[in-house]
């Protein structure tokens, strides 16, 4: 992303590009003008191109420094809507009102906006902070206090199967030189310790304040009364678990803590026919961290969602050969874009226009020329409820994952992907064995973490690139792109291996237990298209069910028939 000076240096060279530019506009206005005043009858074609050039100007003065230009430019649009748009001939009193206003337009153009001077220490330089140098963590790596050997030794074992890398203390005397040596994500630390009843948060306590800031601490105990968890809450607890601690609870909380996953870019496509604008609005959106694609011919359209995938949709009112109405009544007529926002920016200011384009399928009207942070604020509003909308539709309540029918689609799209591009695509299916004597014996809550661990577990061990669904009930599929056979049957395989060991924890019965699963593979292009690489996955699954579970079977190409 582009820092705020490179931003401010790239809008500084946009406006003078406009302003140089500006005289051709208004020679074109000029001569458009000239021809049609002189005209014995208006041709509807070219007055609607005067008023498009008109109008945009009035949609771009103020974006680019020219606020008296929009102004002017704003009344000369009024002007000729009202008294030439629908005219067969032009009176000579409306013939002198376009010409003063056009006089006061070309005036305007030679009046550019002051620019805020930038803020400056007394010194006449730019005020820079001197941040402090943030504490570097090692990714993955947790510190376990834990005077009990067995159990440190029992978490130690579980956190790995989940990717953490844990070094395990059992003397909260060594937490500091720790620390020191290499410094945690998280640290876990007991409370009760053979020097205190709470010698835990008491030891945390004692770390540096700059170490306290930037680590987070869960503890775990036996106790679980109220003064055990107020030690831990005044030394700064990011949680508190009592044991026996289950698991999947503790590995949610780490993950939670850890992440560094930052939320994708909003994805936004900007259909406007003047490139000096909609590269304005771009670079404006980009700054707030969006990705953004500029279509500046209105026919390509439809090959630009195609490609871009926008999660909202920016349109000009006007454009020539078709107008924004007709665009958004046409991605509406798309049944994958339904629910896409769109969003009209134009200089109109007439309400029954405006209400008339939000009757087509808009989500909201914003009027040119628009403030930064009030494009960014309305793109972003309606993004978020976009993705949340889109999060109830395609993804699965319980494990946050893809459900059936997305998953489905995404092999569709993914498949023709791997075809264009000659690569090629494992499709798995993943079925946890003996499930529904988990839930008899368990109960279903035990069941539904279960299946979260799982989830969880494929997750963090495949790539940020795979697509994960939860298929239904304890079944689970996965796309793993530009991969062959046997790398995703390592892959798998080794997640299976991991998943055995995971203790799975019973609040009912208060016991662990351990739980398997089975998996079927096919590839791709061995398998050519959606139905036979699925079909083909769920064969391989039923056979290492057949073959006696908890085992991973790659599809034999000979089955494809």
């Amino acid at each position: 992303m582009s820092t705020p000076s490179n931003i401010n240096d790239v809008l500084r060279e946009m406006r003078e590009q406009y302003r140089q530019h500006l005289p051709v506009k208004l020679a074109e206005i000029s001569a458009m003008w000239e021809s049609l005043q002189h005209a014995e009858k208006l041709d509807a074609d070219s007055v609607q191109t005067l008023y498009r050039l008109v109008h945009s100007l009035t949609g771009s003065g103020a974006t680019f420094g020219l606020t008296a230009l929009s102004e002017m430019a704003r009344i000369l649009e009024t002007t000729i809507s009202e008294n030439v748009k629908n005219a067969e001939q032009i009176t000579e009193e409306i013939k002198k009102r376009i010409n003063a206003q056009w006089h006061d337009v070309m005036l305007a153009a030679d009046r550019p906006d002051a620019e805020s001077p930038q803020h400056s220490d007394k010194s006449g330089e730019t005020e820079t902070s001197n941040p402090v140098a943030p504490v570097k963590k090692e990714k993955g790596y947790v510190l376990l206090v834990e005077d009990d050997a067995d159990q440190a030794r029992n978490i130690e074992l579980q956190l790995g199967h989940f990717g953490y890398s844990v070094k395990v203390l059992h003397d909260t005397m060594l937490l500091t030189a720790a620390v020191a040596e290499k410094t945690p994500m998280v640290i876990i630390m007991d409370v009760v310790f053979p020097e205190g009843a709470i010698a835990g948060p008491l030891a945390v306590i004692g770390l540096s304040d700059e170490i306290k800031a930037v680590i987070p601490v869960i503890f775990l105990s036996s106790r679980g009364d109220l003064n055990a968890r107020l030690s831990a809450v005044r030394a700064g607890a990011a949680a508190y678990f009592t044991k026996p601690v289950d698991i999947g609870v503790l590995i949610d909380k780490l993950d939670s803590l850890t992440s560094e996953v930052l939320p994708e870019a909003f994805k936004v496509l900007i259909v406007d026919d003047s490139p000096s604008l909609a590269s304005f609005y771009a670079l404006t959106l980009q700054s707030a961290g969006m990705e953004t694609l500029v279509v500046t011919d209105p026919f390509k359209m439809l090959d630009a969602i195609s490609d871009f995938t926008p999660e909202l949709i920016l349109l000009d009112m006007y454009m020539p050969g078709c107008s924004g109405m007709e665009l958004a009544k046409i991605i509406r007529q798309q049944e994958s874009l339904v629910s896409t926002p769109i969003v009209f920016l134009s200089a109109e200011t007439n309400m029954d226009k405006q209400l008339e384009a939000m009757q087509f399928g808009a989500d909201d009207f914003l009027t040119k020329p628009i403030q930064a942070d009030h494009l960014i604020s309305a793109v972003t509003s309606k993004v978020q409820r976009y993705r949340t909308l889109r999060t109830f539709m395609v993804r699965d309540s319980l494990t946050g994952l893809l459900n059936h029918t997305k998953t489905k689609e995404e092999l569709d799209v993914e498949i023709m992907r791997a075809e264009r591009q000659k690569s090629m695509l494992v499709f798995a299916m993943i079925d946890i064995d003996f499930f529904k004597k988990v839930n008899d014996t368990y109960g279903h809550a035990t069941g539904d973490r279960v299946i979260k661990s799982l989830s969880r577990l494929l997750q963090q061990r495949l790539r940020k690139t795979d697509i994960i669904g939860r298929y239904g009930g304890e079944e689970f599929a996965v796309v793993l792109r530009d991969t062959d056979g046997p790398s995703a049957f390592t892959a798998l395989d080794n997640i299976r291996k991991a998943f055995e060991q995971i203790a799975q924890y019973s609040e009912s019965g208060g016991e662990n237990f351990s739980v398997t699963f089975s998996c079927g593979l096919a590839e791709f292009p061995g398998f050519s298209n959606a139905p036979e690489i699925s079909n083909a996955a769920d064969k391989a699954l039923y056979e290492a069910k057949r073959g006696g579970r908890n085992r991973v079977v790659m599809a034999r190409k000979s089955e494809k028939k």
